[in-house]
């Protein structure tokens, strides 16, 4: 992040990530959420229209899924309908998953150091497993997110979300490198001051987790696009991210400042030395 892209550069870094527990509200940072007041109107499940009917036993709803009785809308509730249900058993996965990667991970120590160095501080305690709900609007689109970060709770890990340990390992990186990033400048998280704060901390994030690596892109997201795979991927995480704050008017805008803070941010590699993952 170097000048003037950069947030806040030079600013004090002796802040501290809190230890409060209280994280489960942290997803106002988060790569992928979007605040409610930004959406389209939430689409609620009619049982008549969508074939799902959460009255009736998970077998029956489930069979009727694979008859083509429930319609794509019914299967979204459907899978939201599970997720409660599930909620305890996908948290303590999740926890069993974070503490793993807090003690094993060679990428989730390194950044937990270097946070430690600014005087911050990340542990089971600030790095929280909740469930996440997911929205399907009216437009037909489906917002899920994986993780959040918030300087006043930490870490916000998405239990119905991550899919395997792999995967989670890329979350936590990626919210590691928001903390480090707040810890060692100014951060303008909703964009109040200059949205361009927050595109570079997306562009890093998503460099920098593992989340855009050949792998992930290709068998998870189905992209198997070589050339320009991995820019395309940061760039497009990072556009997202930005529409999703309350100061970005569309899409328009976030290309633009995405744009304006990419061959500086895209650049910044710290504190790794290199793209690790």
């Amino acid at each position: 992040m170097a000048p003037p892209q950069s947030p806040g550069a030079g600013a004090v870094s002796e802040a501290a990530l809190p230890s409060s527990s209280s994280a489960a509200t942290a997803s106002t940072s988060t790569a992928t959420a979007l605040p409610t007041n930004y959406l389209p109107p939430i689409v609620k499940n009619d049982p008549a229209r969508t074939g799902f009917d959460p009255q009736t036993k998970w077998w029956v709803n489930y069979f009727k899924i694979l008859a083509g009785q429930v319609t794509p809308e019914g299967q979204f509730h459907y899978r939201e309908w599970r997720t409660t249900a599930n909620e305890a058993a996908d948290c303590k996965r999740c926890e069993d998953w974070r503490d793993f990667a807090l003690q094993h991970s060679p990428t989730v120590r390194f950044l937990r150091e270097k946070i430690e160095a600014l005087n911050g501080r990340l542990d089971k305690d600030n790095v929280i497993c909740r469930r996440c709900p997911a929205r399907l609007t009216e437009d037909g689109e489906v917002h899920r997110q994986s993780g959040g970060f918030s300087p006043d709770h930490g870490i916000l890990i998405c239990a119905n979300e991550v899919r395997d340990r792999t995967h989670l390992e890329d979350t936590m990186a990626h919210e590691m490198v928001h903390a480090w990033d707040h810890l060692r400048w100014k951060m303008d998280w909703t964009g109040d001051k200059d949205l361009k704060h927050a595109a570079c901390t997306e562009i890093r994030a998503s460099m920098l987790s593992g989340e855009c690596r050949w792998a992930r892109e290709s068998i998870t997201r189905g992209n198997w696009t070589l050339t320009q795979q991995f820019q395309d991927c940061v760039r497009t995480r990072a556009v997202i991210s930005v529409m999703a704050r309350p100061r970005c008017k569309d899409d328009v805008q976030a290309v633009k400042v995405v744009n304006q803070v990419w061959d500086s941010c895209f650049s910044d590699t710290r504190p790794f030395d290199e793209v690790y993952r």
